[in-house]
């Protein structure tokens, strides 16, 4: 899992903002009854709980990075990530609990912390420039709360209950005279991504109050997940939206994966005439063969003698075995070809790939790769190794190759409609005081 830095993160040099500490804050408690243990649950390759960390870690403008939740495995990919821990208390962890008794919790574990940005663990979209946004509006402006929403075009009405004697009434429209869409323009929606408070607000009980502001967010970046339908859902949401780290994604134009543990199982196979015999996926081949139409290189390497095995499967593949030290492998044939390590994706399994997947611009393990292997990788398949790991790998990057191509068309797009206007204001902020409590 590609992970951001430690969790406490020193602003950059120069910046003018406020000294108060400002703490993100995701809660993920490990009874989740929807779906189990839902914040770790891989969507895309990385747990959910990784993608909002990184854009909070990415971000900068924190100065620490916490996540609250009495699970271990959850504390555990959390740091990974480069997160803190705050382990909650059994009375912040039951179905009843609120985010505001926990968050207040947490603030009185540390006293340290002035302003709390509490980010969802279900909104896998996020993306560290909003973050930068909102916490200029809390340090530089002054805004005591700041809170997403989003711009939906829904049309309400009011609801008739069982056995009412009455008809429903139209809440935001005039049936005889609708708005087409281009028309209309919405309204604005809490869509539960952030909720940025003061300390002061949060101990009088309110996350929202005081001088207070909402940040727009774009439609795209809007994603929440509550149920198990919307895993799919989101995961083509991710993949077209998300954000997968401060290096601009590459086109991949060579893909090296290790032969024992991921084109294979590991295990080998021995007749009585001591010959070694190891098993694979057809899928894996189907794999390679659709990455070679492509125009992605593909190359096998492992640290066995299994040169006559490799001859035997016809891969039609470069490999290298009885390799020592992967790494000088891979950075001679990255050298050998013309390539930047964004080019270049890798598949393994064991500690001796770790270098490899750190280096790579793209990396993955199947799901059976040791601890540290996933640790440094980017994306964790759900096929263990010789069962379609590289196959499904394969349609990873084709995934990302797409998301390339989205983003460089974007990227003219948007450069041909500044040219005619300008330039133009992505965000819409809103704010309102509100009055004090005496």
């Amino acid at each position: 899992m590609e992970a951001g830095a430690g969790g406490s993160r020193a602003l950059p040099a120069g910046d003018a903002r406020p000294r108060g500490h400002l703490a993100a804050l995701v809660l993920a408690r490990g009874g989740s009854k929807g779906i189990p243990l839902k914040n770790i649950k891989l969507l895309a390759g990385v747990p959910l709980i990784g993608w909002v960390l990184r854009a909070a870690l990415d971000a900068g403008v924190f100065h620490s990075v916490w996540v609250s939740t009495d699970h271990d495995e959850i504390e555990k990919v959390a740091k990974q990530f480069g997160a803190q821990v705050h382990r909650r208390s059994p009375e912040v962890s039951q179905d009843s609990s609120t985010s505001l008794e926990t968050i207040r919790e947490f603030l009185n574990h540390h006293q340290e912390v002035d302003i709390v940005g509490n980010i969802q663990a279900t909104s896998p979209c996020l993306h560290p420039s909003d973050l930068i946004k909102v916490a200029d509006l809390i340090q530089k402006e002054g805004f005591d709360s700041v809170f997403s929403v989003v711009r939906r075009h829904q049309f309400r009405w009011s609801e008739v209950k069982k056995g009412e004697n009455k008809m429903t009434e139209p809440q935001n429209l005039n049936p005889a005279k609708r708005y087409r869409r281009q028309d209309w323009p919405g309204e604005l929606y809490e869509n539960g991504s952030f909720y940025f408070a003061k300390r002061h607000l949060i101990e009088k009980g309110y996350l929202q109050g005081g001088k207070m502001a909402y940040y727009e967010m774009r439609a795209e970046h809007s994603v929440d997940i509550d149920i198990d339908i919307d895993w799919p859902i989101a995961e083509q949401r991710v993949l077209s939206f998300g954000y997968f780290g401060k290096e601009p994604l590459k086109e991949v134009k060579l893909l090296v994966s290790s032969i024992d543990g991921c084109l294979t199982n590991g295990r080998i196979y021995v007749t009585e005439d001591q010959k070694e015999m190891i098993s694979y996926d057809y899928r894996d081949i189907v794999g390679i063969d659709l990455l070679k139409k492509r125009g992605i290189q593909v190359r096998l390497i492992s640290e066995r003698a299994c040169s006559k095995t490799l001859s035997a499967m016809q891969l039609g593949c470069v490999a290298k075995v009885n390799a020592t030290n992967k790494l000088q492998v891979l950075e001679d044939w990255r050298k050998d070809i013309g390539l930047s390590w964004k080019e270049v994706a890798y598949l393994g399994n064991e500690e001796s790939d770790v270098e490899c997947l750190k280096n790579a611009g793209m990396s993955g393990v199947p799901a059976d790769a040791c601890a540290v292997a996933q640790k440094a990788a980017g994306y964790i398949c759900k096929s263990n190794g010789g069962c379609g790991a590289i196959r499904e790998f394969a349609e990873h990057i084709f995934l990302l190759l797409e998301k390339v191509n989205s983003a460089r068309k974007q990227m003219g797009e948007e450069s041909s409609v500044e040219e005619e206007t300008g330039g133009s204001e992505n965000s819409r902020i809103g704010n309102k005081e509100l009055m004090k409590k005496k």
